[in-house]
C-alpha cells in the first residue's frame, strides 16, 4: 500500500458512521456498480451543508439517491432538494430509496438529460452539486451561473480525471480527449470568472468550489 493509499484508509477511518439507509444503500451501490461519491467528498458535502444550512439544493446526476439522501441527512433544516437523472432505471431506484427516508415530499427527481432540464428551472439555489457526465459541464456552467445567487456554492466532483488532466493532451487516449479538452476549458472558466471565487481541491479525484461573488455596480 502506497503512503497515498496509507493516508486515504486514515483519514476515511475519522469518518462519522452513516445512518442505517445510508449504510445500506452504500453497499448496495458498492455491489451493483453504482457511482458513489467517495469518503472526501461525503467530508466536504457534510461540512459544506452545516456551514451553508441550505433552504434549497440542486444535484445534477443522481444515480440511486445516495448523495442527495447524505446532504439532506447534513444540512438539518429540511432543505428542498431538486435532483437530476437521465438514467431511467437509476431514477427509479433513487424514486424508491426517497420514498423509504421519510420524507419524500421533499425531494423533487427530474428524470431526463441535464441540458433540457436545467433551463426550464427557475429561483436560485443555496448549493449546487455536479457529478454527472463531465464532458457536459462547460455546457451547464451558463445555467449554474444563472441559478446561483450571492454566496451560493457550486461544487463539481471528478474534476481531474484520474490524474488524466495533469497530463499532456498527446499522452491521453484519443477517445478521452474530447473530455480532457472540455473539463480544462471548464477549469478555466470556473477560476477566470470575476463573478465566482473558485478553489480546486485535490481530494476524492478532485473538486471544484466556487462561491457566487456580489454582482459590482
Amino acid at each position: 500500500m502506497t503512503d497515498e493509499e496509507r493516508f486515504r484508509v486514515f483519514l476515511a477511518s475519522m469518518e462519522p458512521d452513516l445512518p442505517e439507509q445510508l449504510r445500506e444503500l452504500e453497499q448496495a451501490c458498492k455491489r451493483d456498480k453504482v457511482p458513489l461519491i467517495r469518503p472526501q467528498m461525503q467530508s466536504l458535502l457534510r461540512v459544506l451543508t452545516a456551514q451553508i444550512r441550505p433552504r434549497r439544493i440542486l444535484e445534477i446526476g443522481t444515480g440511486a439517491g445516495f448523495s442527495a439522501l447524505f446532504m439532506y441527512s447534513c444540512a438539518g433544516d429540511s432543505p428542498e432538494i431538486v435532483t437530476i437523472e437521465s438514467d431511467p432505471s437509476r431514477a427509479q431506484k433513487a424514486r424508491e430509496n426517497f420514498d423509504r427516508s421519510g420524507c419524500p415530499d421533499r425531494f423533487r427527481l427530474l428524470e431526463g438529460d441535464a441540458s433540457r432540464v436545467l433551463p426550464a428551472l427557475d429561483g436560485s439555489f443555496d448549493l449546487i452539486f455536479m457529478d454527472a457526465a463531465k464532458g457536459q459541464y462547460i455546457h451547464w456552467l451558463p445555467d449554474m451561473r444563472r441559478l446561483m445567487h450571492t454566496g451560493s456554492v457550486l461544487v463539481s466532483d471528478n474534476v481531474l480525471q484520474e490524474g488524466r488532466l495533469l497530463e499532456s493532451r498527446y499522452m491521453v487516449e484519443r477517445r478521452d480527449r474530447t473530455i480532457y479538452r472540455r473539463m480544462r476549458e471548464y477549469l478555466h472558466a470556473l477560476t477566470h470568472d470575476p463573478g465566482l471565487a473558485t478553489t480546486i481541491l485535490p481530494i476524492a479525484d478532485g473538486a471544484a468550489l466556487s462561491v457566487r461573488l456580489e454582482e459590482k455596480t
